[in-house]
C-alpha cells in the first residue's frame, strides 16, 4: 500500500478575500494564515471599497473586524509571522489567492516558497469534486463547518489546515 505522505512539513496554510475576481481592479482585502503548529496571523487591509463586487458586498466586508492597516505594514507583518525558512503556501484555490499575492509584493521577494500548493488539485486527483467539497468538506471529513464563518480569510485558513491533515488521514486509512 501507498502512504500518502506531502513532499514538505515546510508549509503554511493561507487564505485572502479579495475585492474582485478581476486581479487588475481588485485588491486583497484580508489575510488568514496558520502554521501548522497552529500559530495564526490575521490581518485586513486598506482597499478600495468602490472596487468590490456584490458577492464581496455581501458575503465578506461583513465579516471584517474594522480595523485595516497600510499595504505596507501589512508585508513587514506577513514577512515577521512567515520568517525566511519560504515555506510552501498552501492554499484552497491557488490561483487566486497566488494572483493576488504576488500583486502585494510585487516587486519585492516573496516570502513563501515560489511553488504554491493547490488543495483543490489534491482533490482532484482523489475523486474527490473541488467544487463539491466547498459546500460538503464537513460531511466528507467530519469537520464541523460554520457556514457563517466562510469567507473570513482567517477561519477559512484554520479551515484549510484542518481539511489538509484529515485528508491525508482519510486517504492513508483508506489504503489500509
Amino acid at each position: 500500500m501507498l502512504e500518502i505522505k506531502p513532499f514538505s512539513d515546510n508549509i503554511m496554510f493561507f487564505d485572502t478575500e479579495f475585492s474582485s475576481l478581476n486581479p487588475y481592479d481588485g485588491e486583497i482585502i484580508s489575510v488568514g494564515m496558520v502554521k501548522p503548529n497552529g500559530e495564526e496571523l490575521y490581518l485586513e487591509l486598506e482597499f478600495d471599497s468602490n472596487v468590490c463586487n456584490d458577492f464581496v458586498k455581501a458575503n465578506v466586508i461583513p465579516k471584517l473586524q474594522g480595523n485595516p492597516i497600510s499595504r505596507e505594514e501589512a508585508k513587514k507583518k506577513i514577512k515577521e509571522f512567515v520568517g525566511g525558512n519560504k515555506p510552501y503556501m498552501v492554499a484552497y484555490i491557488n490561483q487566486f489567492d497566488d494572483v493576488y499575492w504576488h500583486k502585494l509584493f510585487a516587486g519585492e521577494e516573496n516570502p513563501f516558497y515560489w511553488v504554491p500548493v493547490d488543495f483543490s488539485s489534491l482533490l482532484f486527483f482523489h475523486n474527490i469534486d473541488p467544487e463539491k467539497y466547498l459546500k460538503e468538506q464537513g460531511e466528507m471529513l467530519d469537520i464541523e463547518i460554520k457556514d457563517t464563518n466562510q469567507h473570513n480569510a482567517l477561519y477559512d485558513a484554520k479551515l484549510l489546515k484542518e481539511s489538509y491533515y484529515k485528508l491525508i488521514e482519510k486517504l492513508n486509512n483508506a489504503e489500509k
